[in-house]
């Protein structure tokens, strides 16, 4: 049989691991490999191996020696092979055969879908536990075949694939632990549903940047579809309504939710959509969007919820304000407070006998105060000396001897008192 043209996996391989482009270096997963026995390529005594091999965007399209993949690859436990021109899988299973160790696979951006596979090729991935098909096109054909030949499988990357369909196989996958299925087409809740047949052990379902509109199921069912999902990620898919949000409170097991960029929530301010989540929609989840719910967080959220609410129609209001005044009882909106600095303050200015009440601009300096006590105290400002007295303080008038100072540093409110005395006494 002749060999496909192209660059093989082991030429990438004798020339991306050569001792002149990668010298041994220690670590964490790095190491030497030196085969036992000399038979095989010369090469092979000179190969510095890790047991992760990074081969993406290397023009290959076909194995190579056999021999020589098992001789070096022993140990490899890692492969990314993402964006070559793989479009065989005959080529792919006679690298993976020959890597028995082999646990994570890439194998994204290769033009796979214009081969079958076969049963007995997918079996040679059968001690693979993560496998990343995005952008390979790959039918769900592949995915079911794949799925029947991989008993350990507990993490799929299917991105990017252009699905807007789901299809199910004849046998349900039960290893299966996380499924990454973002940036495709699906957008009615009757195919997400079909990911619950599938894979019943789902723990994380990321489904980012899909254009699902709606959850059209009803809780008991949703239950049963997904009874160990932890993890969803909705984030940028189309929900736009918050009934669909309370849906996901179905889901037995589910701790973190992803939300972010869905209409749903663009007419609200950041606050507004962390603290109507955690309170209404979402009580039981410990992360909302990376971030974790901490106890104090999920109290304050509550309490925001009744305030946000109390002024609706009894009509809009949800059935959660209810529990949670039932809970809280009724509490006052909160004050208005203006955290905005003092611009101005009424201060007496004391001078000789004389006490005048005056209102001073505090964003002025102490130079440009003077100026305006000038016309005051009827002395010139390099013979005034000002002190400024606050009225809770403890230690005494402090003299503003600094004119460049700005009078709001100085903490100066209404009913502070100002001295002026004359250097020339």
């Amino acid at each position: 049989m002749d060999q496909p043209s192209g660059r093989s996996f082991m030429q990438v391989l004798c020339e991306k691991y050569s001792p002149e482009n990668f010298p041994y270096r220690r670590g964490p997963g790095m190491g030497v490999h030196v085969p036992a026995t000399p038979q095989g390529s010369p090469m092979k005594d000179r190969l510095n191996l890790p047991s992760v091999l990074v081969l993406n965007s290397c023009g290959i399209t076909c194995a190579g020696d056999e021999n020589e993949i098992a001789a070096f690859c022993a140990h490899v436990s890692e492969l990314d092979l993402s964006d070559n021109k793989l479009e065989d899988w005959h080529e792919v299973s006679k690298i993976v055969s020959n890597v028995p160790h082999l646990e994570f696979l890439n194998l994204s951006s290769n033009p796979l879908s214009l081969s079958v596979l076969e049963r007995r090729c997918a079996g040679s991935f059968a001690g693979v536990r993560k496998l990343v098909l995005n952008n390979s096109k790959a039918s769900w054909e592949t995915v079911h075949t794949i799925l029947q030949e991989l008993p350990d499988l507990e993490e799929l990357f299917l991105c990017l694939n252009d699905y807007e369909t789901v299809s199910c196989p004849p046998v349900c996958c039960q290893s299966l632990k996380l499924l990454h299925i973002t940036d495709n087409n699906l957008q009615d809740w009757t195919e997400i549903r079909k990911l619950g047949i599938m894979f019943p052990s789902l723990d994380t379902l990321i489904l980012a940047n899909n254009n699902l509109t709606t959850i059209e199921e009803s809780e008991d069912s949703l239950a049963r579809l997904f009874p160990n999902l932890r993890s969803i990620n909705l984030h940028k898919s189309g929900l736009h309504c918050w009934e669909d949000i309370d849906k996901l409170n179905s889901f037995p097991k589910l701790e973190e939710v992803k939300l972010l960029g869905i209409p749903l929530l663009q007419s609200y301010t950041t606050e507004e959509r962390r603290k109507l989540l955690i309170a209404s929609r979402l009580p039981s989840i410990v992360k909302l969007n990376g971030s974790i719910v901490a106890d104090g967080e999920r109290e304050d959220s509550e309490r925001f919820f009744i305030r946000y609410y109390m002024e609706f129609p009894e009509e809009e209001v949800p059935f959660r304000y209810h529990e949670l005044v039932t809970k809280y009882g009724k509490l006052e909106p909160l004050a208005v407070v203006d955290l905005r600095p003092q611009s101005s303050a009424k201060v007496e200015v004391h001078f000789k006998d004389k006490v005048e009440e005056m209102s001073i601009r505090l964003d002025q300096t102490v130079a440009e105060l003077k100026k305006q006590l000038k016309t005051v105290v009827q002395l010139s400002t390099s013979n005034m000396l000002l002190f400024y007295l606050d009225h809770e303080a403890p230690f005494g008038p402090e003299e503003m001897k600094y004119n460049s100072r700005a009078l709001h540093s100085y903490g100066i409110r209404d009913g502070d008192k100002l001295y002026v005395e004359s250097r020339m006494k």
